[in-house]
């Protein structure tokens, strides 16, 4: 329960799936449905359509969250989209920024997003994977990570909905420090792949994170999209039965993605609003 007359929580979510069929989505809505339910309060969502229809919020909001998306976050560089999208993101820095705004505005950037915050902060390098990175994968904290607010009460590793053909590497750790970031997350170790590992979570400054997994990904959506007939043999001639299989197993695992679903996106949640409802009492 929350100490607060303030019960009205104002979000925009960004929309970067250029239109194309997805679950991410659906999970963000319903995360936002199930933490209005849990905290009594009243959680009023506007969409915007940023590639297609370059459509982006105003500072009214109390909150951003930017999504997945399809395609390349490298091949977008110098599009009027993209360039529209980037000065939002400076519009909210700014905002953030003025001593006179003493409650500030918190973003989280998912997957595609996250790899264009990294380029517009210039805090790392955003390549093209030698294959796609398709599955549920561990995602190792860095010490940053264990004190990590987005991370409270989760395991380390912890397991992810990871879905990409890009990778976030080569960090410059010195303009990381120089916002106020940190990195707090990688991928799996692969010790037979003499490959970098690529960044998983990454905070930009003290109001703006992002993570390249999917934490919005639902177990009970994951797998009945999975069991879809062309789904599963999408998956399958892409990825191999045994992926599939895995998958399908993975994602029934409590202590995995269900547990990520249930934290991380509450997290930033709890974050970007405690100014605005008070503690839990």
């Amino acid at each position: 329960m929350y100490r607060s007359d303030h019960k009205q929580i104002r979000i925009a979510i960004l929309d970067l799936y250029e239109g194309q069929a997805n679950e991410g989505m659906r999970c963000i809505r319903e995360i936002l449905q199930q933490y209005g339910i849990a905290h009594q309060l009243e959680m009023v969502w506007d969409e915007f359509e940023v590639r297609k229809l370059q459509q982006l919020p105003d500072l009214s909001y109390d909150l951003y969250i930017s999504s997945g998306g399809p395609g390349s976050p490298v091949d977008s560089e110098g599009s009027e989209w993209e360039n529209k999208y980037f000065n939002w993101i400076n519009t909210v820095q700014e905002y953030n920024q003025h001593p006179g705004h003493p409650v500030k505005k918190h973003v989280l950037f998912i997957c595609h997003s996250f790899q264009l915050a990294c380029r517009y902060f210039k805090v790392a390098e955003v390549k093209r994977r030698k294959s796609t990175a398709f599955g549920v994968f561990p995602v190792h904290m860095l010490d940053k990570g264990h004190t990590e607010p987005l991370f409270a009460d989760l395991q380390d590793p912890f397991y992810a909905v990871d879905s990409r053909d890009f990778q976030v590497i080569q960090p410059d750790h010195q303009r990381i420090r120089q916002l106020g970031g940190a990195i707090l997350a990688i991928e799996k170790e692969r010790p037979h792949v003499p490959l970098e590992r690529a960044i998983m979570a990454l905070r930009f400054n003290e109001y703006m994170v992002g993570t390249q997994f999917h934490p919005e990904a639902d177990a009970a959506g994951m797998t009945m999209y999975l069991l879809r007939e062309d789904k599963k043999r999408t998956v399958i001639s892409n990825h191999g039965e045994a992926k599939w299989s895995s998958m399908i197993e993975q994602l029934n695992d409590p202590d995995k993605i269900r547990y990520t679903y249930a934290h991380v996106l509450p997290n930033f949640l709890r974050l970007a609003t405690e100014e605005l409802v008070g503690i839990p009492a």
